[in-house]
């Protein structure tokens, strides 16, 4: 397990109800929990969230689960019992943060909609994660990353001119919304300081990828024009995108006159600093085709170290491009305490990546590994709900946890 300040973390005493599954919400609460936010997953009794049927497996465990689902507590819970129910209310009573991300409407038709559960708590903080929205003309819909990839534009952006839209290589839409999803909820809670009330935080994945369009927004706003699928290039900056050394494909990234000058100079191509084609900004971007085809050549001529470490020397912006395992093996994320082992009771060890927001003073961290079905069931029921374990035996004698 990963080593805690002995500062508290900034959401210690925040208690956060968890109904959410898959990836959005609990990439949420995983970051909440990672802030000393007490999270209690709330799944199914049997069956839990889906992920946990995903394959690859690590002890019998879900690899994808152990991912998202670190430093929470695991409650079973038959929601769909009356008695379920009455036990969610009791907990949702008693906390501060309720998170959810089932299809518009469903939380209402159960009777825990907003409007009926601030009446028992006016402080909570209820977060709604949906695909597309509880307002609109689409509202409803179904919302997977996939679906909502392809409807935000992103799709269209991404992927070479010539073959067809390409999805990001992960599930950008569904980590996206629970990072803001996160947002909201922090900053619901540092309004409820101020007004003593908390309110309802609505996060649709399809406006979270519609405002990530940013400058490719504003270029069809500004002009019309669409934008399309460009590959490796940025529509506004050259060179930056991607070149082959001799033995590696390497990133540049020179977004300025005087970056560009360096680059030369690296490049051992002090002329092309002053070529009239390339000497300003807006002219490499005009000369696109004339440009990268000779840098492409240029590239060729050394191995990718060698590139590297000129351009490092000269002070232009760089890289590599690694491989996922590379990146898993990072010395440099490793020196920074970006990779975490975690002792688990089946996997043994399971390793994720840690915290990546440093607070100086009030450091959040790993504090558990992901929890097995229902593992802290009894500890919720009778801690924090108030039930006694007679009750809850009475509970699970009856399938509801």
């Amino acid at each position: 397990m990963a080593k805690r300040s002995s500062a508290r973390p900034p959401l210690a005493g925040v208690r956060v109800v968890d109904l959410t599954r898959v990836l959005a919400g609990p990439f949420c609460s995983l970051m909440l929990g990672d802030m000393g936010a007490e999270v209690i997953k709330v799944e199914e009794p049997g069956k839990g969230d889906d992920t946990r049927t995903w394959p690859p497996f690590s002890g019998g465990e879900s690899t994808y689960f152990m991912s998202v689902n670190r430093s929470k507590k695991s409650l079973t819970l038959n929601l769909k019992a009356p008695e379920g129910q009455r036990v969610l209310r009791r907990l949702i009573r008693r906390s501060d943060v309720l998170l959810e991300n089932f299809r518009p409407g469903t939380m209402a038709r159960l009777g825990l909609g907003y409007e009926t559960l601030k009446r028992s708590n006016p402080r909570l903080v209820y977060c709604a994660i949906s695909g597309f929205g509880e307002s609109g003309p689409e509202a409803g819909r179904p919302g997977y990353d996939l679906i909502v990839q392809g409807e935000s534009g992103l799709m269209d952006l991404t992927g070479f001119p010539d073959g067809p839209p390409v999805k990001v290589g992960t599930s950008i839409a569904d980590l996206v919304a629970g990072i803001e999803a996160c947002h909201g909820v922090v900053l619901a809670l540092y309004a409820r300081q101020r007004t003593g009330k908390g309110q309802k935080v609505e996060v649709a994945m399809l406006d979270v990828m519609a405002s990530l369009l940013t400058y490719q927004a504003g270029i069809y706003f500004a002009t019309g024009q669409r934008p399309a699928r460009r590959g490796n290039q940025h529509p506004s900056i050259v060179p930056y995108e991607v070149f082959k050394a001799a033995d590696a494909y390497l990133t540049v990234g020179v977004a300025n006159n005087s970056l560009w000058e360096r680059l030369c100079q690296a490049l051992d191509q002090p002329d092309l600093a002053r070529d009239g084609r390339f000497d300003s900004e807006a002219k490499r971007v005009e000369a696109r085709e004339t440009l990268i085809p000779l840098l492409n050549g240029i590239f060729a001529t050394r191995r990718a170290e060698e590139w590297l470490a000129r351009f490092e020397k000269a002070g232009v912006p760089a890289g590599r491009i690694k491989s996922v395992a590379e990146v898993c093996e990072s010395p440099h994320l490793r020196d920074r305490g970006m990779i975490v082992s975690l002792a688990h009771p089946k996997a043994e060890r399971v390793k994720v990546f840690g915290v990546p927001i440093r607070l100086q003073a009030t450091p959040g961290g790993v504090s558990a590994p992901p929890p097995l079905l229902g593992q802290h069931t009894d500890e919720i029921l009778t801690r924090v709900a108030g039930l006694t374990r007679a009750e809850v035996a009475r509970l699970r004698a009856r399938g509801i946890c």
